[in-house]
């Protein structure tokens, strides 16, 4: 068998030579000293060969070339070409697309609702493009996706990270379902990795947003038990005592409708005070009407 010593002390001839390893593997030197990795063999009765790579620093070592020539006798056993394999693998490099033109036929082509492709374009164009807009689908990686997400989500921006991933899932899924060999970076960045919810706190700010959003006070608050239904559509003073009383989840509804005379809340008269409503769920004074 070879050895790195004996390698390095091939001379050049006036013709080219080989020199055997094992496993069918042969050193193949060239007049001009180059040293080369070679493995011949016969596919459905022909002569192939498959040059597994240039011996040196900047090239293959000894021990790399007999994993490459193991691997392309797997592929022979199983039925592959491997200096095919090799041909195939350099034309899809000559031939593949950047992200961003995926990304791009993905958005025109995949099928969606108009309104999550125009969501979808709109994170593509700000998020991704910017940031992988040449490069090709082999040079993304899933610690470049983690960290883009991660940038995203410590502007505050968790939901947009997780359409961030979840977009660059199916752009390569829709690239794999046409002919690409890669893999999906996303496969190993779970969404749970990029950003985890708090339901509550969802819809707790669907309620500030919305006052008159019931599901989402009812989902913010268990203990709510309907009473803002009641009094939804009463515009007093504007919106500015609804607006006070968000700030405290527990009465705060309660003491909004006694201003406006509901008397729904159990021994609240018609005429009764809102301080003094305040008073009996405890409600801090600043909700006072």
């Amino acid at each position: 068998m070879l050895t790195d010593v004996a390698l390095k002390n091939l001379k050049p001839r006036e013709k080219p030579y080989k020199v055997t390893d094992r496993d069918g593997m042969y050193a193949y030197v060239s007049p001009g000293g180059a040293i080369s990795f070679r493995f011949d063999y016969r596919m459905h009765g022909r002569r192939e060969t498959l040059t597994l790579g240039r011996y040196g620093p900047a090239g293959l070592s000894l021990a790399r070339a007999r994993e490459k020539c193991i691997d392309a006798r797997r592929a022979l056993a199983d039925g592959r070409s491997p200096a095919q394999e090799k041909q195939r693998d350099k034309r899809r490099l000559r031939e593949a697309k950047s992200f961003g033109e995926f990304g791009e036929r993905w958005l025109e082509r995949a099928p969606m609702a108009d309104s999550t492709r125009a969501m979808r374009r709109s994170i593509f164009e700000r998020e991704l493009r910017p940031a992988w807009q040449k490069r090709l689908l082999t040079e993304i990686q899933p610690d470049d996706l983690r960290t883009l997400c991660g940038k995203i989500v410590d502007r505050g921006a968790p939901a947009t990270a997780i359409h961030v991933r979840d977009i660059v899932k199916q752009i390569y899924g829709f690239a794999i379902l046409h002919g690409e060999r890669v893999p999906n970076p996303a496969d190993e960045v779970g969404p749970s990795s990029v950003a985890i919810f708090d339901p509550r706190a969802v819809q707790a700010a669907r309620a500030r947003r919305d006052p008159t959003d019931h599901k989402a006070w009812a989902s913010a608050d268990p203990a709510y038990d309907g009473s803002k239904e009641r009094v939804a559509g009463r515009d007093v003073g504007r919106g500015r005592l609804r607006e006070r009383c968000l700030e405290y989840s527990e009465g705060a509804y309660e003491a909004l409708a006694s201003a406006q005379r509901l008397p729904f809340y159990p021994g609240a008269g018609h005429h009764g005070g809102a301080e003094d409503l305040c008073g009996q769920l405890q409600v801090p004074s600043a909700v006072s009407l």
